[in-house]
């Protein structure tokens, strides 16, 4: 039997019942759809992180209180106060860290503010004057604060567009006091429209010196951060090691197993969130996956059936000379077909879905998604479909070539 005969009876064979065999093609469908989907976000979302980590710029380092979590256990370890004035002063000293350019203390909490009868929930940043550099800020009126009033802990802040509009409206707020922690401060700048930057939405944040919000909002004497920044991109690990042996010596620590902070590069945090995000792409890809086999269990039932409706039609095609060879192909092509048909559509409802979900998180949400279509989901997708069918199929048309034509021809 020739490849465009076989190709014809079983087209005819499926067109028969159209509605089951569009039934048998939906779990193909969905399993398809859904792996292209989550690798397409997954991809999405990995680039999303992967852009605000860059956005810090190669040479910059966090030093975060706390042990490094290595398992859920330990998260609560990074609420630690062990980052103080002492080891600030210390890596500011060319004497302990050569390579280290600048070094930014950072306190950070969620605070409310308010203005006459109007409140906002806002992050509240205290930062140094370095904070525009770093994270490529500048006021769109007004200015930052300085080095003379982080030192004489002025009752200063810079809030961003989303709280402007918030607490003033049309209002110009350029010199307005509001009220944050219980302290009145003056706005002596506002950001414009920024957006997520490096994991921080400065719209809706309002920054101020450090100084100010350790002593008057938070009431702390320690710090939640250390953002440093190396001399040159080939300095980077010197300036980590120089870090981790400064702080220690600070700290008294002699075992490295008992740090009480850690350091991240950029290139170690990009690292770590691709594993995590490659992690859990493939947790739920192995998932929907499982669609896919419930649609192979599917394809088999839908052929067992197929094969005993047509038994007279195996018989006859047997006492017209077609061998046990020939009726195998013809139901493993039907099932390949299958299998194949939907594979096709749950690609491309996969790709029409996962534009669409980028739209919206781009669109709607305001994030920096990007669309990505991956390539080899699509064509792995197609060739495991083209396989289900193949593995699914095999036993019905095994079933059909081992009937005896005398007693198919005698089957009512």
């Amino acid at each position: 039997m020739i490849f465009s005969h076989t190709f014809k009876t079983a087209l005819t064979g499926l067109k028969t019942h159209k509605s089951r065999s569009a039934l048998t093609i939906l779990g193909i469908v969905i399993g398809i759809t859904s792996i292209i989907l989550i690798m397409s976000v997954g991809q999405g979302a990995q680039n999303l992180i992967l852009g605000q980590i860059q956005g810090l710029g190669s040479r910059t380092i966090a030093v975060i209180p706390g042990r490094e979590p290595s398992g859920p256990s330990d998260f609560a370890q990074i609420f630690s106060d062990s980052l103080k004035e002492r080891d600030l002063t210390l890596l500011m000293r060319k004497d302990k860290a050569p390579t280290v350019a600048e070094v930014m203390p950072i306190v950070f909490g969620g605070q409310t503010a308010s203005y006459g009868s109007e409140t906002y929930r806002l992050t509240l940043f205290g930062a140094s004057d370095l904070i525009s550099k770093i994270f490529d800020l500048y006021p769109a009126q007004g200015a930052f604060f300085t080095e003379e009033d982080i030192r004489g802990r002025a009752d200063v802040v810079v809030i961003g567009s989303k709280v402007k509009d918030k607490l003033f409206g049309q209002s110009d707020a350029l010199g307005e006091r509001i009220r944050i922690g219980g302290r009145n401060l003056r706005i002596i700048g506002i950001l414009p429209k920024k957006g997520q930057v490096s994991f921080f939405n400065f719209d809706e944040m309002a920054l101020m010196p450090y100084t100010t919000a350790q002593q008057y909002i938070f009431g702390i004497k320690y710090f939640h951060r250390f953002i440093v920044e190396a001399n040159a991109d080939d300095a980077v690990l010197q300036t980590v090691r120089d870090i981790t042996s400064t702080l220690r010596e600070s700290h008294n620590i002699t075992d490295s197993a008992k740090d009480d902070f850690f350091v991240q590069t950029s290139a170690d945090l990009a690292s770590r969130l691709a594993t995590i995000t490659n992690v859990l792409t493939l947790l739920l890809v192995s998932v929907a996956a499982v669609s896919l086999l419930v649609g192979g269990i599917g394809i088999m039932n839908i052929m067992l059936v197929s094969v005993t409706e047509r038994t007279r039609e195996i018989g006859l095609r047997k006492a017209l000379g077609a061998t046990d060879r020939d009726i195998m192909r013809q139901f493993l092509f039907e099932a390949v077909m299958l299998t194949a048909v939907g594979g096709v559509i749950g690609i491309l409802l996969g790709a029409f879905l996962s534009f669409a979900t980028a739209l919206v998180l781009s669109r709607v949400v305001g994030l920096s998604w990007t669309f990505s279509f991956p390539v080899s989901a699509a064509l792995i997708g197609f060739v495991v479909a083209a396989g289900v069918g193949l593995a699914f199929g095999l036993y019905p048309a095994r079933q059909a070539s081992q009937k005896s034509p005398i007693e198919a021809l005698r089957y009512e």
